[in-house]
């Protein structure tokens, strides 16, 4: 016998541990086998649906993150315009009652330049009226402070006065 021609019986007896050792992983490995592999399969199909979902759910909190994002940027600018708007609004009543001092201001110091102007005048005519008498008197040689007339013609010619002054204005 030669390598090429086997022995019936060692071939019988290859052939039939071959297939009892085929039936026995037929058996009991093939379903371990089949099992695992589906496992595998659910493993990477589950997991690209597990992982598209979750890429879904990403997507979806992204977009809701933008609209608030563009919410608050929207307040963000309503409130900007409305702060502008108040600082406006004060600033022109701060001006207004500024402004309305500063007329108040003003018209107390020409009522009291005024009032300031006549008692000056006031005072300047009795100084003007005692020195032009002092000084009568000092001409004539006796004392003119005392005659009754002294003061009217002093009122009469300051009227004269004002009067001259009132035609060129």
């Amino acid at each position: 016998m030669g390598p090429l021609q086997p022995d019936p019986a060692e071939l019988v007896l290859g052939l039939v541990v071959f297939f009892l050792i085929f039936g026995i992983l037929g058996k009991a490995l093939l379903p371990r086998i089949e099992r695992t592999l589906a496992e595998r399969e659910d493993a990477i199909g589950g997991g690209m649906e597990r992982a598209e979902t979750a890429r879904a759910e990403a997507q979806r909190i992204y977009e809701e993150y933008q609209a608030e994002l563009k919410a608050a940027r929207h307040e963000a600018s309503r409130l900007r315009q409305e702060a502008a708007e108040e600082g406006a609004a004060m600033l022109a009543a701060i001006r207004a009652e500024g402004q309305q001092q500063r007329d108040q201001l003003v018209a107390e110091a020409t009522v009291q330049l005024a009032a300031d102007r006549v008692i000056a005048e006031a005072e300047l005519r009795e100084d003007v009226i005692a020195v032009a008498t002092e000084l009568a008197s000092r001409v004539v040689g006796e004392s003119l402070a005392d005659l009754p007339n002294t003061r009217a013609v002093a009122d009469a010619f300051f009227a004269e006065l004002d009067d001259k002054a009132t035609v060129k204005s």
